[in-house]
């Protein structure tokens, strides 16, 4: 009976044995306006299967750095590369999710959706031109909100980020002073304010400055509790940052007939659009030397496409539609491994 009972916990361990070692890691780096959903992602795909997602969350410059020098399985990049980019860099990319940049303030007895910004008004407080919370143009659009006479402090992010990207691509359309100035890209250079790191990091210093403005996806603006304004949207209605109204500024969205996935959704026409909607992208390399990591990537998001959407409305990402997934789907069979057949199939 000892041998028998042996030989059984002997079996027992070599199947364990196997499945530890079939277990897989794939790692990323990227974009902080993803991070949550990618983080809840990846604590049930684990749970699931076993495999694991090793996510850094550095600024959607970063994550295109890593994934062109080949230092992590994907980039992630709320910042779409254009096509002839993408090929420069052997890289293809697909949308994951859809969400919103919102801006917050920090402000003794205003709460959230009290405030009305217009496009312009954000430009001209982020280019120092308003330079108080109680200045006569924003007095204008907020009658009988008790404006604080106080000091406005300008908080951005300090590192190559996609939520920049999309912020600043925005204000450069609602703003030709701002266009001329500064313009919109990943980064720029800030006519004033306070960097921080991430959206957390920007989402912590309006917390602890009195005063203080800044941006940040709207999933940093709600798992803090902060305070966020309205925003007056392209059919000049002033709306909140809701998945609703972020669904509206992508209803629109032609993906079929966007090269490479390369769309912008700012500043839609719809009457409920949020103004600063955007899209976040993976990338991967085309050409991938190992076929099996490259496959466990497309495995995870081919995952999280069929599994992930709950997660994604619990925190205010729009996912993407059963019709634009299936188009990414199709799209992965250019990622080939070292015998020209697609990795994952």
């Amino acid at each position: 009976m000892l041998k028998t009972l042996g030989a059984a916990l002997g079996a027992a361990l070599i199947v364990a044995g196997a499945t530890v070692a079939q277990a897989a890691t794939i790692s990323g780096a990227g974009a902080t306006f993803p991070a949550p959903v990618y983080a809840k992602w990846a604590e049930t795909y684990k749970a699931q299967t076993g495999n694991a997602l090793n996510y850094q969350a550095i600024g959607s410059g970063g994550g295109i750095k890593q994934i062109t020098a080949g230092t992590v399985d994907f980039g992630a990049s709320d910042k779409p590369m254009k096509p002839d980019d993408l090929a420069a860099s052997g890289l293809v990319m697909f949308p994951t999710v859809i969400g919103g940049v919102v801006p917050v303030v920090n402000l003794p007895g205003i709460k959230s959706g009290q405030i009305k910004l217009t496009g312009p008004q954000i430009a001209d407080i982020y280019r120092g031109v308003i330079k108080k919370w109680n200045d006569p143009l924003l007095a204008k659009t907020n009658a009988g909100v008790p404006l604080p006479n106080m000091p406005i402090t300008v908080v951005h992010r300090s590192d190559g980020s996609g939520t920049s990207f999309l912020f600043t691509s925005y204000l450069t359309m609602k703003a030709p002073r701002w266009a001329a100035q500064v313009g919109g890209n990943d980064s720029v250079q800030w006519p004033t304010g306070i960097g921080g790191k991430g959206n957390d990091g920007v989402a912590a210093f309006v917390k602890q400055t009195p005063g203080s403005i800044g941006y940040v996806e709207y999933a940093y603006a709600k798992q803090n509790g902060m305070t966020y304004t309205l925003l007056q949207n392209k059919a000049g209605k002033f709306v909140s940052p809701t998945s609703e109204n972020f669904a509206a500024a992508a209803a629109g969205a032609k993906w079929q007939s966007a090269p490479g996935f390369y769309l912008l959704l700012l500043d839609q026409a719809a009457p409920n659009a949020w103004p600063i909607t955007g899209a976040t992208f993976i990338l991967v390399k085309a050409k991938q030397a190992n076929a099996a990591k490259g496959a466990e990537v497309l495995k995870f998001f081919d995952w999280a496409y069929k599994n992930g959407d709950g997660a994604a409305d619990q925190l205010d990402y729009v996912p993407m539609p059963a019709s634009v997934k299936e188009l990414i789907r199709r799209s992965w069979t250019k990622v080939t491994g070292p015998d020209n057949k697609p990795v994952y199939r």
